[in-house]
């Protein structure tokens, strides 16, 4: 199934890790879609206002030391790392997937991407799914704050 913009949403864990495992050069991004982000074709850094040479967005590779370990986890913690961020940002924020040229790092050494090419949207079901992965985990996760609390 796909959306108004022709994108297909992904609607599992098990659908993105397998997205990922055949296509190891994706990332994510937490916008109001490509279209929105068309119009930008760069971000800002939030702390400063300065343009940056990219869209901000997170690699969904899987590292060597993640060794043979089950990759839907692994997109799980990828997606949970940020799930703050459509709270935070406002209304329409919500993951999509795509590819792209990185051109540099931003000021939390998240890569800037160029030449963007999108793939799907992440259905809010797998952003659900992904927090239940992880809080399943021992050890103490939890979404990246900027503000302390």
């Amino acid at each position: 199934m796909s959306t108004p913009d022709g994108l297909p949403v992904l609607r599992t864990l098990g659908e993105l890790a397998k997205l990922v495992k055949r296509s190891p050069d994706l990332y994510v991004r937490w916008s109001r879609g490509p279209e929105a982000d068309r119009a930008l074709n760069e971000s800002r850094d939030a702390l400063t206002g300065v343009r940056m040479s990219g869209l901000s967005a997170n690699p969904l590779a899987v590292e060597p030391w993640w060794e043979a370990r089950p990759i839907d986890l692994w997109v799980a913690r990828r997606l949970y790392d940020y799930s703050h961020l459509p709270r935070e940002k406002g209304k329409g924020v919500r993951p999509w997937v795509l590819r792209g040229r990185e051109e540099g790092r931003g000021p939390d050494n998240e890569p800037l991407v160029r030449d963007v090419e999108p793939v799907g949207w992440i259905d809010e079901q797998v952003i659900e799914d992904a927090e239940a992965a992880v809080v399943g985990q021992d050890g103490r996760w939890g979404p990246m704050r900027r503000d302390g609390g």
